[in-house]
């Protein structure tokens, strides 16, 4: 829907952005034209990043980052815009669900990006996540990992300006995409566009043919999933749902069901699988906060006047005015 519009790309989820923060002293200094090369480079070539969903030339990329801004944000921010220009549109966006767990980092590369979270009733999600046909784990992590999502949300309205956050529930934009997608436009600063309330068109740009989970985007704005998890769960699993996620489902205007208790041993299970998630990302987040204190180069991107403001640098003369424009 967002891709829809005349002005916003949104290509495929890639899989750089985080890794590059991650890795960024192994980088060097990006100060220096060697150091960009090298991770510009790693972005194009890595088969692990999916550069080639985005269907810009690499070695024009690799260029384009070496001649910019010596900066990890700037370098992966060069991706992202020339995907926007591939489609002559002036602003950019990326999209993956863990997102909204490192908005911190992300606010580090972008430091002007809005956010947009897209909430959708537990058990949907539990139901999607176990047919997903790249997903591993199990139910109790699919339940954790909603769990993880709507805290990270509920601290992010507390905390970011109400111009950098934006909440939205999947079922009332399936119910009248129109008045929603104003909303979210409104909140972006865009004019709203017709065409974002058919974005099949778009998806047929936009959605690799491969990524079969996402088939209905070629098609029209449907509710037939809106839900499904009551066929799509064990009786087991709607029970765990009700009583770990219960009251954040109702805090969010969801209706609980009455289910039987959940079992002692799957309720511990799910604990013991929630714990040591919370204790892995304590330890990364530890690991990001002693790394901070060794960059060996800046991290913000500084491809737009409102980039280079917020960084402390002069704007240029030859600047256009459509840079001013967020990145993110």
């Amino acid at each position: 829907m967002l891709h829809s519009h005349p002005r916003l790309a949104v290509p495929p989820e890639t899989r750089f952005l985080m890794p590059a923060y991650y890795r960024r002293r192994s980088f060097g200094d990006l100060r220096d034209v060697s150091c960009r090369r090298s991770l510009a480079e790693w972005i194009a070539t890595d088969r692990s990043t999916k550069f080639r969903e985005l269907k810009i030339d690499k070695h024009e990329f690799v260029q384009q980052a070496v001649d910019g801004p010596g900066s990890l944000g700037s370098v992966i921010g060069t991706a992202f815009r020339m995907y926007a220009e591939r489609f002559g549109k002036p602003r950019w966006g990326d999209k993956r669900p863990s997102y909204v767990k490192h908005t911190d980092l992300l606010l580090r590369l972008f430091p002007d990006a809005q956010f947009i979270h897209l909430i959708r009733d537990g058990r949907d999600c539990v139901a999607s996540l176990k047919e997903m046909p790249w997903y591993t784990h199990d139910s109790f992590h699919a339940v954790s990992t909603w769990a993880e999502a709507i805290d990270a949300g509920d601290r992010l309205r507390r905390t970011l300006p109400q111009d950098s956050y934006f909440e939205l529930r999947y079922e009332h934009l399936t119910d009248d995409p129109s008045t929603e997608l104003k909303k979210l436009c409104a909140f972006l600063g865009e004019d709203f566009a017709p065409s974002m309330v058919s974005p099949r068109e778009a998806a047929s740009i936009a959605v690799p043919v491969h990524k079969v989970w996402h088939s209905n985007t070629h098609g029209e704005v449907t509710r037939s999933r809106v839900g499904s998890w009551a066929k799509r769960l064990d009786a087991w699993e709607i029970a765990l749902c009700e009583h770990v996620l219960g009251e954040r489902l109702e805090a969010h205007g969801y209706e609980l069901t009455g289910a039987a208790p959940a079992t002692k041993e799957h309720l511990a299970l799910c604990q013991k699988t929630m714990n040591k998630r919370r204790a892995s990302r304590m330890r990364k987040a530890m690991r990001d906060r002693f790394n901070r204190l060794r960059e060996p180069s800046p991290v913000a991107a500084m491809l737009t006047t409102g980039q280079r403001a917020l960084a402390g640098v002069p704007q240029q003369r030859h600047e256009s005015p459509e840079l001013v424009e967020r990145a993110g």
